[in-house]
């Protein structure tokens, strides 16, 4: 049972990035938690909440055309190593602004627009950089189901520890041992063994030239289109409610930082959950059936919260929420990259990343000028009942997804190699 759900960890590569990832993310998602707070206490305004939100992720939509085909042309591990000392250094100097007492907004922002280009890099890099550290292509979809555990790990763990530090300390604290946190993952990195290089062929290419190739055979091929179309719209719509969480704790359920880090741990636990129930499945088929789904279940939850004005019930119903999001994501997440031909990886993740994280400064702006003028809960109603809209809308094209994606999986033979393996691991499990 236990070699169904971990089989990627015995890949070398993986699983030092696994461990290596554990720590420097729990960092990640306690400065997260420690920077909205920072920002809502020092401006108390819902729209620079929205405007600070909007800036760190703007530069994923504005370099798109270059990350997709920098993470093909260049060594991907170089690339995620860069970005992580960067991204260290990033924290240590918010870190030391805070402790001296001397932080502003104006540093807040200038700091998170670094921290938003070294992500649009970061991304696909990072998304593509599985297919080098998981030799076999049947473990690719448990890989990914790991990652998205890892992270929800992690933010089960970051909010709490969060919330409680910054009751006790303040922000800058959790800014500092995020800093500490990214040497984790690049002793991971310098410690892996990768003989991958770019395709010869595609050196050559001009930068333009290889994203216009991402982009027309990203929107040419059926599942991924509708895939990320769907991204991009929870993305837009969906996931700003994560900037109004100060707003929604402090002006609706009048609480402090502990109880929006239990409820960021809280959405980490439901998260949780669905990542391990995907790293569970024994096959790819069937994942784009549930995507139209899980996405209903995350517009349901946020409906659902908006309405709640009790701490224990907005816990259950953000928990509801993120379960339904990250299955859809990492499902998502699965489906693209078992069928993406390998050299346009790169590119293809860049969108996916676009999809993601690109529209989510647009919906953060909308949402902090939404939240300013009807509130909060209102705000947050209207995400989810746009999120249902558009999972009925994919639900609609499902069948056609499915004639596309199946064909690959029995080209790739990835069926039959991944059920064969799983019966063989679980009849050795049966004799011992």
């Amino acid at each position: 049972m236990r070699h169904r759900l971990f089989r990627a960890l015995k890949h070398r590569n993986y699983r030092l990035y696994f461990f290596g990832q554990i720590i420097s993310l729990v960092g990640t998602w306690m400065q997260t938690v420690a920077l909205s707070w920072l920002v809502y206490r020092l401006t108390g305004s819902a729209m620079l909440l929205g405007v600070v939100g909007f800036i760190n992720q703007i530069p994923s939509f504005l370099f798109a055309p270059f990350t997709g085909v920098v993470a093909d042309r260049f060594n991907r591990r170089r690339i995620i190593l860069c970005t992580q000392a960067l991204a260290m250094l990033q924290a240590l100097i918010l870190s030391i602004l805070v402790l001296s007492g001397r932080i502003e907004v104006w540093h807040i922002i200038a700091l998170s627009v670094l921290l938003g280009i070294v992500n649009a890099f970061d991304m696909p890099a990072r998304q593509s950089f599985i297919i080098d550290i998981v030799e076999r292509k049947e473990d690719m979809a448990n890989a990914i189901a790991l990652n998205s555990s890892v992270f929800n790990s992690a933010r089960l763990i970051g909010p709490s520890v969060a919330g409680i530090l910054i009751a006790a300390f303040g922000e800058g604290l959790c800014f500092f041992i995020n800093a500490l946190s990214y040497l984790a993952v690049i002793a991971a990195l310098l410690a892996m063994k990768i003989n991958r290089k770019p395709a010869a062929a595609f050196e050559h290419k001009k930068p333009g030239s290889g994203f216009k190739e991402g982009l027309a055979y990203t929107f040419r091929f059926t599942p991924i289109r509708y895939i990320i179309m769907l991204l991009a719209l929870g993305s837009l719509l969906g996931m700003p409610y994560t900037v109004l969480m100060p707003v929604f704790v402090k002006d609706v359920l009048k609480e402090g930082p502990r109880t929006l880090g239990f409820l960021m741990a809280c959405s980490g636990a439901g998260a949780l959950c669905a990542a391990l129930r995907l790293a569970w499945r024994k096959h790819v088929s069937g994942l784009e059936r549930e995507i139209s789904f899980f996405s209903a279940l995350f517009g349901l939850g946020l409906m659902a919260f908006s309405f709640s004005r009790v701490s224990a019930v907005s816990a259950v119903c953000i928990a509801a929420a993120s379960f339904g999001l990250i299955s859809q994501m990492a499902s998502s997440n699965t489906i693209i990259q078992t069928v993406v031909e390998d050299d346009k990886r790169g590119r293809v993740m860049a969108l996916y990343s676009l999809a993601f994280m690109g529209m989510a400064p647009f919906g953060s702006l909308l949402a902090g000028w939404m939240a300013g003028r009807i509130g909060a809960p209102w705000t947050i109603f209207l995400s989810g009942a746009t999120v249902i809209c558009g999972a009925v809308a994919f639900g609609s094209k499902t069948g056609e997804i499915s004639r596309r994606v199946h064909p690959v999986y029995r080209n790739l033979g990835l069926l039959e190699r991944e059920a064969s393996a799983l019966g063989e691991a679980e009849g050795i499990e049966r004799t011992s």
